[in-house]
This record gives C-alpha cells, sequence and structure tokens, in this order.
C-alpha cells in the first residue's frame, strides 16, 4: 500500500512540476519575442517588441570583459544568437542553451586554429553550490555562461520559446 501511494504521489509531484515549468508565469504574462543581455550592465531583458518585459541581474564568465574568443577563456560570448535547448537535468537550477558558436565565431576561432567552444547556457545556481549564497550573487562565476537567481530562471524558462533570439552585449 505505502509503495503505491508512494509512485502515485510521484506522478502527481512530477505532474505539477511539468505544469509548472511548461506553462507561461500566468495568464497575462506575455512570451518574450527577444532577449538582451548587456554585459557591461550585467542585466538581461526580456522584450515584447520594443517593451521591456521582464529584467534581471546576471552574473557572467570569470574573465568578463571582451567577446568569447576559444574554449575554456572563461568568456561570455557577444553576438546574435538564440535559445535552443531546454534542460531541467543538469549541474544548475534549469538551463537553457544559447546558439554559441554562430558562423563568424567558428570561423574567428578557425583562423586562430583554437576550438570556438560550446554549451553556452542561461542557467541559475548549481544544485550543489561550493560557495556562499552571497558569493553567486556579487560575483562574476561561471565558464562563459549567463547566470541568474533560481526566480528569474523560472520567469525567463517560462517567458521564452526555443528559438528566441537573443542579442549578447559588451
Amino acid at each position: 500500500m505505502i509503495a503505491r501511494v508512494s509512485s502515485k504521489m510521484f506522478a502527481l509531484i512530477g505532474l505539477v512540476l511539468m505544469a509548472t515549468f511548461s506553462a507561461p508565469v500566468s495568464a497575462l504574462e506575455e512570451l518574450a519575442d527577444r532577449v538582451v543581455v548587456n554585459k557591461s550592465e550585467r542585466k538581461l531583458f526580456l522584450y515584447k517588441d520594443d517593451r521591456v518585459l521582464r529584467e534581471f541581474e546576471i552574473a557572467l564568465g570569470l574573465a568578463p570583459n571582451g567577446p568569447k574568443m576559444r574554449e575554456g577563456d572563461f568568456r561570455t560570448p557577444e553576438g546574435n544568437y538564440y535559445l535552443t535547448n531546454r534542460r531541467l537535468k543538469s549541474d544548475f537550477f534549469m538551463a537553457i542553451q544559447v546558439s554559441y558558436p554562430n558562423a563568424a565565431d567558428i570561423a574567428r576561432a578557425q583562423a586562430q586554429g583554437v576550438s570556438a567552444g560550446s554549451l553556452i547556457m542561461i542557467h541559475g545556481l548549481p544544485v550543489e553550490p561550493k560557495k556562499s549564497a552571497k558569493f553567486y550573487a556579487t560575483n562574476d562565476w561561471t565558464n562563459g555562461c549567463i547566470a541568474v537567481s533560481n526566480a528569474a530562471m523560472i520567469d525567463i524558462w517560462q517567458m521564452t520559446k526555443p528559438n528566441t533570439p537573443i542579442t549578447i552585449l559588451p
């Protein structure tokens, strides 16, 4: 009897999580038609037409100045990309992949004889934090990704869809 209740409970929790992470924040909340990241301001903006829907504080790669030049440089890319794959299973609380590298990034890296890198994400905090909450809130700490609070990650997840354009500005 306990095993049946437990499996039913897990199924119910799964359905609640799926509904929570797949539906817009509310019936009144709009989907963003583009995302803009301003690295120098440490902000991520969700836009609908020319109107800012939401604004979030961000953390960047450990070497935040300048565009990503090669794999392992700890820089966050700059340029025009798209939001692609979504991951609930990650080392971080939710993750949305950015389509880095684009053709220009690949050409630049090949000209230098290096790999452009990949797997740039917008994600929440580490599932298993190694630092304090204050550290993550006040420092650039990623390997080149764009990090936000877990609450912000839920909103970004719900207010964007695959292939939403993202522009990452210096």
